[in-house]
């Protein structure tokens, strides 16, 4: 019988793991090339940030994510076509509030801008009907419309108090004190968990606060008064604000140091009406500004105890 020739075997095969390395390398590359396809414009902001620290913003911004180039254009000098989040400042967030709520129509709630916060009152039923916790679907368009703003400014944000109020129906009798507690908590907390929901900040930096009946704004016997009362108030506390307990947050709202500084919506003036410009205000944005050279709002009773009743 003739021999077979040497050589062959089973050396033959290891081209295989080769092969199998090749494919392995390109599927690596080719997932790669897809996740950098759908990224994310501020992640793609930190990258650049993170290999070039010197970069300013509007230099990051010059980096094409995205985009598409003709012949003409170098990488660096490419668009981005994802739209970018507008971020303004906290000094400006009451301003901007107050104008988008006068859009929607929504009257008489007051925005005050102090050092390092902003207070928001709404007055009345702009979220509750009498004696019940159920938001309305007004307050749910007047909350939609105070979390889309909320969302641009919430990185600028360290807390936020949510403050029900009810109001003493009847001036020769407390209310029941159950229910009374129980109602301005219950309004603050469904206002705490409309704006958890819609995930516009951190569920650690909303605080609620139930007050009862027992910090009224007016203690005149009249409806008017009362329907003043009734109310939900939130403290928008800046990033990096010194710690300061809420009384001394009141005690500065009805001094009037921020009278200069506090706007009351009125939505008839965005029907044709056309009063007179603040020159301290940005363009296009006029608002009812209370105190000033004409003094402080009106004043609060303050209780520095408040009852068990």
């Amino acid at each position: 019988m003739s021999k077979r020739k040497a050589g062959g075997g089973d050396e033959g095969g290891n081209w295989m793991d080769t092969y199998g390395d090749m494919v392995t390398l390109l599927m690596t590359f080719f997932v790669l090339l897809y996740s950098m396809s759908n990224l994310d414009a501020k992640k793609w902001e930190v990258f650049v940030r993170s290999i070039n620290p010197d970069k300013g913003v509007d230099q990051a911004e010059q980096v094409a994510i995205n985009g598409v180039m003709d012949d003409t254009e170098d990488v660096l000098d490419g668009g981005s076509d994802i739209p970018e989040q507008e971020v303004f400042d906290t000094e400006q967030l009451y301003l901007i509030l107050a104008e988008e709520l006068e859009r929607q129509g929504v009257d008489g709630v007051e925005l005050s801008r102090g050092e390092d916060y902003t207070f928001i009152v709404f007055q009345d039923r702009t979220f509750f009907g009498g004696d019940s916790s159920e938001l309305t679907d007004t307050g749910r368009e007047v909350l939609d419309v105070f979390c889309d703003v909320l969302d641009q400014a919430s990185d600028q944000i360290s807390q936020i108090n949510i403050m029900g109020h009810t109001t003493q129906a009847d001036p020769n009798r407390p209310n029941f004190v159950r229910e009374d507690r129980m109602l301005s908590s219950m309004r603050a907390a469904e206002v705490c968990i409309f704006i958890q929901q819609r995930e516009v900040i951190e569920p650690d930096k909303l605080v609620t606060i139930g007050y009862g009946q027992f910090r009224p704004l007016d203690t005149a016997d009249t409806d008017e008064a009362r329907a003043r009362n009734r109310r939900v108030e939130l403290l928008l506390v800046d990033e990096g604000a010194d710690t300061r307990s809420l009384n001394e947050y009141y005690e500065e709202y009805i001094s009037g140091t921020n009278a200069d500084r506090t706007v009351v919506t009125d939505s008839s003036r965005n029907q044709g009406e056309d009063p007179a410009q603040n020159p301290d205000q940005p363009d296009g944005e006029v608002f009812e500004t209370l105190g000033g050279a004409e003094g402080a709002p009106p004043e609060m009773e303050l209780p520095e105890d408040i009852p068990s009743e």
